[in-house]
C-alpha cells in the first residue's frame, strides 16, 4: 500500500492521518501535544508515524503541518505561537527521528493544499485558503503546489493591515506581532468576541453573535470583504476557501461577495467564495498531500 501520513502539529493536540493515493482514510489517531517540551514533541510525532505504519504494514511518506514556518536562513522554526518550537531545527530533527525525508509546511498552507487537491477548490488553478478562527492565517496553492516564496511567508494575509480603515476601525488595534491594525485583530474569533463584549457588556461565542446579526456582524462582513478584495487584486484566485470556526457561518458566502466589488480593480469578479469541504481534517489532509499523489 502506497501511503501518505499527514501530521497536524497543533498547540493542544497532534493528529496523524494516513491516506491512500485516492485520498481514502486508512488510519487516524489524535494525542495531546506535550506543550513546552520540544524533545517530547519530536518523539510523539515519530511514535504516531511508526504506529500507523505498524498497523497498516507499510512505510509512508510523511508530511507535517506546523504553526509558523522554517527559516530559509537558519533552518529553524520562526513565527510560531507554539513557543517551545521556536529556534529549533524541526525538519532536521524529524528526519533524523524517522530516518527519512519529512516535508513541512505552515498549517494554513496545508489547509489550502487540502482544499485545492480534493476539497472545495479541486481542479482550480489558483486557490487562496483563509482560516478565520482563533487566529487568521492563509495559504496560496498554484496548480497544485503550495506557494511559499523566498522568505517562506507567502500567504501571511492575517498580518497585513486591514485595508482602508473606517471610523469604526479606529483606534488601530495592537497585534501580538508588534504591528498595528493587522487583519487578525479584526477578523479572528477572539477579535469579534472582544468587540461584541465591548459594545454590549456580554460575553458570547462567535456563533451566538452571528445568530443575533446586527451592526457588529454587518461590520465584520464588510471588513472581510475589504480584506479579501485586496487578495483578489494581488493574487486573482479562482476560488477563496474559508476555514476555521467562523467559516461555518453560511451568511458569509452570500453577503461578502456582494460587498467586495467596489474594492476590486475589475468590472466583474468571478472569484468564488466557498466553505471548506474537509472541515477540521483539512490541515492534516494537506500535510499528507505535501507529497502529492504521484511522488515516489
Amino acid at each position: 500500500m502506497d501511503l501518505r501520513v499527514g501530521i497536524d502539529l497543533g498547540g493542544t493536540k497532534i493528529e496523524a492521518l494516513a491516506l491512500d493515493l485516492q485520498g481514502r482514510e486508512a488510519w487516524r489517531k489524535r494525542i495531546p501535544t506535550p506543550r513546552g517540551d520540544y524533545p517530547a514533541t519530536i518523539a510523539a510525532i515519530a511514535r504516531l508515524v511508526r504506529e500507523a505504519e505498524s498497523d497498516l504494514k507499510a512505510q509512508a511518506r510523511v508530511g507535517v503541518g506546523m504553526p509558523g514556518t522554517i527559516s530559509r536562513r537558519t533552518g529553524k522554526v520562526k513565527n510560531s505561537n507554539s513557543l517551545w518550537l521556536l529556534g529549533h531545527p524541526l525538519r532536521e530533527d524529524l528526519c533524523q527521528a524517522l530516518g527519512r525525508e519529512v516535508r513541512l509546511a505552515n498549517d494554513a498552507n496545508c489547509f489550502a493544499l487540502s482544499e485545492a487537491v480534493d476539497g472545495a477548490g479541486a481542479d482550480a488553478e489558483v486557490v487562496f485558503g483563509a482560516i478565520l478562527g482563533t487566529g487568521v492565517g492563509s495559504g496560496i496553492v498554484v496548480r497544485g503546489e503550495v506557494l511559499t516564496g523566498p522568505n517562506g511567508i507567502a500567504g501571511e494575509w492575517g498580518h497585513n493591515p486591514l485595508p482602508l480603515p473606517r471610523a469604526a476601525d479606529l483606534p488601530l488595534r495592537e497585534c501580538y506581532c508588534g504591528r498595528q491594525a493587522c487583519i487578525e485583530t479584526y477578523l479572528s474569533g477572539p477579535a469579534l468576541q472582544h468587540e461584541y463584549a465591548a459594545a454590549t457588556g456580554a460575553a458570547k461565542a462567535c456563533e451566538q453573535i452571528f445568530a443575533g446579526g446586527g451592526e457588529i456582524i454587518a461590520r465584520y462582513e464588510e471588513r472581510l470583504a475589504r480584506a479579501l478584495a485586496h487578495v483578489i487584486n494581488l493574487v486573482d484566485p479562482d476560488v477563496i476557501v474559508l476555514g476555521g470556526g467562523i467559516s461555518n457561518e453560511t451568511r458569509l458566502y452570500e453577503n461578502v461577495p456582494k460587498l467586495w466589488g467596489p474594492y476590486v480593480f475589475s468590472d466583474v469578479v468571478d472569484t468564488r467564495l466557498e466553505r471548506n469541504l474537509h472541515g477540521d481534517s483539512s490541515g492534516v489532509r494537506g500535510a499528507a498531500w505535501l507529497w502529492g499523489r504521484d511522488s515516489r
